[in-house]
């Protein structure tokens, strides 16, 4: 039952509240199992699509005989953190690889949740980085800060300090930070204003339960000020009035304004790498129906790209989009740079990672990948994970159809399976939720006879998880130690399964036979 309803600006709604207190609150426990989606913007294929158009930017920068100074990449909503430490991993391995003078580079994770900034701090997988010094962090507050602080370096950036242009690095920020909601109608520009109407009790459910619960309602308001001469924005909204009808618009003023103040620290203007369910070309925009909140936890809305794009474009940048219809996700990059075409192995790389086979594409053929699975031979199998970095999850997810195909498995297909789980343990980042990654390996690897490799992963399986080992660990240990004739350790390893499972006969036959070995 609903006893409350009142009428805001949609800006000014306390939805926006809600979501400032839900990721305050929930820190990195927001994307625990995807309750916030994190995937499809923290896999290593778009990790590396973005780490090559940063790579392009240093070697144009370098080309231009701008060496000297670093250039600062700055995430914004950095999340678990699993991206930076993806495009930081691949950024390294492109520098190294290539061996060319390039400008030093600063990556910056940010958050407005300062528990997110301490957890970074803390997580293992980062702590090579922060010793190299190309890893810092600081509380980003998008929508009024001008300045920013880094935390393990104790510097203030401010205005006008960076002497590189700035990389800022956006992914389902756009869609996530307060937007005004305006409609067009008979060539006039009015803002929809939203009623929310609050369940009982509403004070006492947390910020993800209320959100599930509210009902909006739209009710448009005369809104001649975005017409005026003053008005920042005036020339878009002068599009969006000649060229749309019965439309509802998102229009990005707090991005606009956020981009503006981090415009303000370089004195070389900025790279924006974003990625959002966000539309760049205005027959996306006609005919819009209102919004509706896309609930994960928090909640989000559509990006409005076409308003970004076209306010950069009008200043000088030069703004990449892809020429198709994305499906699943819109990946941009503005340049806005003194003479952006000049900026070639920049644009190349765009071309290359995200307009001719980008992320977007990727996760279509993911979705269809883990529908068709279970059909799929090892070759596929391979040859997609390999696609996407060797990813943890997609491994995860495949170790039991890679176990039923294990009978066929040939020599060369073991070395690459090897050869993958290598990969992949090398560049996993572990979050909140606990995947038993070490376990899966361990036991693929035990069902390809490869004994040594196998106790490797089992061994740190049992370390990570010692209050939730399984049986079958042990047993799995046990034989790794008799084929390695390392009998001492079999021993105890059947020893440790008996505890668990005292009525394991095969264990006791096993420890007779050791026993004897030994």
């Amino acid at each position: 039952m609903f006893n409350q309803k009142q009428r805001y600006r949609f800006s000014d709604a306390p939805i926006w509240a809600l979501q400032r207190q839900y990721y305050e609150e929930e820190g990195l426990k927001a994307w625990n199992n995807d309750q916030v989606p994190q995937y499809i913007t923290s896999n290593p294929m778009i990790a590396i699509a973005y780490a090559e158009m940063i790579f392009g930017l240093l070697q144009d920068r370098a080309n231009k005989g701008y060496g000297s100074e670093p250039v600062m990449i700055v995430e914004l909503g950095a999340g678990a953190g699993r991206f930076a430490y993806h495009v930081l991993r691949e950024l390294s391995r492109l520098r190294d690889y290539a061996g060319i003078a390039l400008p030093a580079f600063q990556y910056v994770m940010t958050d407005l949740a300062m528990n997110n900034v301490r957890a970074w701090k803390e997580h293992p997988a980062l702590q090579a980085f922060i010793a190299e010094g190309i890893l810092d962090f600081s509380r980003f507050d998008a929508m009024h800060d001008t300045s920013l602080h880094l935390e393990l370096s104790d510097v203030m950036i401010r205005q006008g300090d960076l002497q590189q242009p700035l990389v800022i690095v956006a992914n389902y920020f756009f869609d996530s930070i307060p937007q005004e909601l305006l409609y067009i109608g008979d060539g006039q520009v009015y803002e929809a204003d939203v009623y929310v109407e609050y369940p009982e009790h509403h004070d006492l459910l947390k910020p993800s339960e209320l959100l599930n619960q509210i009902v909006l309602s739209y009710e448009h308001r005369r809104a001649a000020e975005y017409e005026q001469e003053t008005y920042p924005y005036r020339d878009v909204i002068a599009v969006y009035k000649e060229q749309l009808e019965d439309s509802h618009i998102l229009f990005p003023v707090a991005g606009l304004n956020c981009l503006e103040r981090l415009n303000k620290l370089s004195q070389h203007g900025f790279l924006l790498v974003t990625a959002d369910k966000g539309y760049h070309l205005l027959d996306s925009w006609k005919f819009a129906e209102p919004p509706e909140l896309i609930l994960h936890g928090s909640f989000s809305l559509t990006a409005n790209y076409h308003a970004i794009q076209y306010v950069f474009e009008q200043r000088g940048a030069a703004a990449l989009f892809p020429p198709h219809h994305f499906k699943n996700i819109n990946v941009g990059c503005i340049l806005n740079l003194e003479q952006p075409m000049d900026y070639a192995q920049t644009r190349l790389a765009y071309r290359r990672f995200i307009e001719r086979f980008g992320p977007d594409e990727f996760f279509s053929m993911k979705v269809w990948v883990d529908r068709n699975l279970e059909s799929m031979d090892l070759q596929q199998i391979l040859s997609f994970w390999r696609l996407g970095g060797y990813d943890a999850e997609f491994f995860i997810q495949s170790t039991k159809r890679i176990s039923g195909l294990m009978s066929d498995v040939n020599d060369e297909e073991r070395q690459d399976l090897l050869t993958g789980i290598q990969q992949m343990w090398s560049s996993y980042y572990v979050m909140e939720q606990r995947y038993d990654l070490a376990l899966d390996a361990g036991l693929v690897l035990f069902e390809m006879s490869m004994y040594e490799e196998s106790k490797r992963f089992l061994e740190i399986s049992i370390l990570e998880e010692q209050d939730e080992v399984v049986s079958t660990v042990y047993y799995c240990l046990a034989i790794c130690c008799f084929e390695l004739e390392l009998f001492k350790e079999a021993s105890h390893y059947l020893r440790e399964l008996l505890v668990l499972d005292p009525g394991h006969e095969e264990a006791m036959a096993l420890l007779r036979i050791n026993t004897e070995s030994e």
